[in-house]
């Protein structure tokens, strides 16, 4: 049996096989036998007519048959075929656009925009929800503030470009008040506004030893925390990146390995891992389909990506993905993900 994909077009009864056999397999998760595909409206054919056809996709690497079983099942090779050139796609109606536009709309911020989105894909496909939208290293710093909390900790209040509002929360030395937090935010504010988050970086670098002279303690402790605040932000804790509905993935057939599925899990916490993952897509046009190996990632290898750019005028602002068995229903994922991926790129758009 070959790995790769059939050097010649199948014949139309080839294809209407496939095409049924694959939209059942996808429906029942079992293997699927000539009987079975015997019944189906659109093959005029006995189960042993079909049999043989069946025995012919599987000489070109589209079946196998698993263990013992008399059935068959897709392999990537079939599925690639199918997606390429089979699946009727179902547009989404009107009121789930909609319905898409309010959860997406402009009220929210961006953090809570790429976490909204990532769980509305998930919640809609009942698999695993991704959105990775890196933040442009030219933002720049329009205000700062700090509110104080409890247990010697505040809030710190960061605008860029003068829609995207960041939230962090920090640890101080001691409790401060509004009015000692209020000095030390105007003072930054108005000695940093307008620069880019790396000139800032570097700056708060610099007042720290050359104002360290004229500067009370208080405003040094301050300005130490800004630059924290301001920092890279770490790789595996970054807003910038939101995953929701991994556990939906526990459920599908397609997945035995609790192995598998613990380095699936160790792969959505690090973001590192899913850059890479997610960098192939950034500069694709529409919807990719990349099916287990394609990812280039082992631990997909039983598994789907179904992916979008979220763009704007030719602007990649992030990506939008959904992982799932390779069982799924492509023609209602692929839809989601699409229209999601364009009215989440609207969105962000607005927040620069």
């Amino acid at each position: 049996m070959s790995d790769e994909m059939p050097k010649a077009p199948l014949s139309e009864r080839e294809e209407s096989i496939l095409r049924a056999l694959v939209d059942e397999y996808i429906r029942e998760g079992a293997p699927i036998g000539s009987r079975t595909l015997s019944k189906h409206s659109g093959i005029a054919l006995s189960a042993a007519s079909i049999r043989n056809v069946m025995g012919d996709l599987e000489e070109l690497g589209l079946l196998r048959a698993p263990h013992t079983s008399a059935g068959r099942v897709p392999t990537e090779q079939a599925y690639r075929v199918f997606i390429d050139h089979m699946v009727q796609y179902q547009p989404l109606e009107d009121a789930s656009v909609d319905a898409i536009r309010q959860h997406l709309s402009a009220e929210f911020n961006r953090e809570q925009l790429i976490s909204r989105a990532s769980e509305y894909v998930s919640n809609i496909t009942h698999m695993a929800g991704m959105v990775f939208a890196p933040r442009r290293s030219e933002e720049t710093l329009r205000q700062i503030e700090f509110v104080p909390l409890s247990d010697q900790r505040a809030l710190v209040i960061l605008v860029t470009n003068d829609h995207d509002v960041q939230n962090r929360v920090v640890s101080l030395d001691r409790e401060y008040t509004q009015d000692e937090l209020g000095k030390a935010a105007r003072f930054i504010t108005a000695k940093f506004g307008g620069l880019t988050l790396r000139e800032v970086r570097n700056q708060l670098r610099d007042a720290l030893e050359g104002l360290r002279d004229d500067m009370d303690a208080q405003m040094e402790h301050m300005i130490t925390v800004a630059g924290q605040v301001l920092a890279e932000p770490d790789s595996d804790a970054s807003p910038d990146y939101a995953v929701a509905g991994q556990t939906n993935l526990m459920g599908a057939q397609a997945i035995s390995d609790v192995e598998r599925l613990r380095s699936l899990f160790d792969t959505f916490n690090n973001q590192r891992d899913m850059y890479h993952l997610f960098e192939r897509c950034m500069g694709a046009e529409g919807v990719r389909v990349f099916i287990g190996a394609e990812s280039g990632h082992d631990v997909l290898d039983q598994y789907s990506l179904v992916s979008a750019p979220c763009e704007v005028d030719g602007e990649v602002l992030g990506v939008l993905g959904v992982i799932g068995p390779t069982r799924m229903a492509y023609d209602r994922v692929v839809p989601v993900v699409d229209v999601t991926s364009k009215i989440l790129g609207a969105a962000l758009n607005s927040k620069r």
